[in-house]
């Protein structure tokens, strides 16, 4: 079975925890704990696959961990939230990132407004996001991993790209390793 290393970034209280633990156990974790760095493994049917789901910390104080979860990487979850706008604005920060260390800008990518159950709390809105999205390359989505909407297609999605992108290279190398 192929396994997909899926990396997920953002600043600190984006629910990049929420979105990865609502997608992997099917529950929402109601209490805020500042994540250092965690790592999830699913198998999903979509495409017979095992995910290994790396939810990182979201603050500038672990970057040295940065390069070496980058470099491993072969998807990239991008949340920021739709009540923060300083969280939106310090994504392109993290996708500069990510191309510097994979030295290019072939990377499966999607941006994700999280929280979209905040309706009066929004500051940035859907347009924003799919606009930025679109200059990034990347797809976008809202989702909620309260409510768990979209959920799923974030993980789905990401999934699809890996295999557009790096398919012929994972087929090579699978059947090198028999």
């Amino acid at each position: 079975m192929k396994e997909y290393k899926i990396v997920v970034v953002g600043n600190g209280g984006v629910g990049k925890s929420a979105l990865t633990v609502q997608f992997v156990q099917g529950f929402f974790v109601e209490n805020y704990d500042a994540t250092i760095e965690d790592s999830y493994r699913k198998s999903i049917s979509m495409e017979p696959c095992r995910l290994e789901i790396l939810d990182t910390a979201g603050t500038e104080q672990f970057t040295g961990m940065r390069d070496l979860y980058v470099k491993n990487g072969q998807g990239f979850v991008l949340v920021y939230s739709v009540n923060d706008s300083s969280s939106f604005h310090d994504l392109r920060n993290l996708r500069d990132m990510i191309f510097k260390v994979k030295g290019t800008k072939q990377v499966p990518m999607i941006v994700v407004g999280n929280k979209n159950d905040l309706v009066q709390h929004r500051v940035v809105s859907r347009e924003a996001g799919m606009d930025l999205a679109h200059s990034y390359g990347a797809f976008f989505i809202e989702a909620s991993a309260k409510n768990n909407i979209n959920v799923n297609e974030v993980f789905c999605n990401i999934v699809r790209q890996i295999n557009r992108i790096y398919g012929p290279e994972l087929k090579k190398r699978s059947q090198s390793c028999s």
